[in-house]
């Protein structure tokens, strides 16, 4: 991951009502949430949802997809992963036991997103 990729995905999650809704759209798993659905769970106006969405889909963490009338919404959890990844990767000068209880947190958080193989977020990684 480029480090311009990672302060826009930092950047999309430092506002808390952004944060909020990603952290519905990760709790919902990989079928997501329609607009509709996330704005009446948030208590948020319909236009002011759309600003925070576009904000967290123009840094790649969640995507949208059409089903019949309604756009809905899902986390990017290889992007989540992936902005993890980068955030650890070179953690406490390779002594892993003391970022063990953060690998271990982000598999627990993971634990719903659709399997991928290391060398497939490596790839990812070094493509962009």
């Amino acid at each position: 991951m480029e480090q311009n990729d990672a302060v826009k995905r930092l950047s999309a999650l430092a506002q808390e009502a952004r944060l909020q809704v990603f952290r519905l759209l990760v709790k919902a798993g990989p079928e997501g949430l329609a607009a509709g659905d996330i704005a009446r769970k948030r208590d948020t106006p319909a236009n002011t949802l759309s600003a925070q969405l576009l904000v967290l889909a123009n840094a790649q963490l969640v995507r949208a997809r059409r089903e019949g009338r309604s756009i809905i919404y899902a986390a990017n959890f290889d992007a989540m992963g992936d902005l993890l990844v980068y955030l650890t990767e070179d953690c406490c000068g390779g002594r892993a036991e003391i970022c063990s209880p953060v690998v271990e947190a982000a598999a627990k958080a993971l634990c719903c997103a659709p399997p991928r193989t290391r060398t497939a977020r490596h790839e990812t990684r070094h493509r962009r």
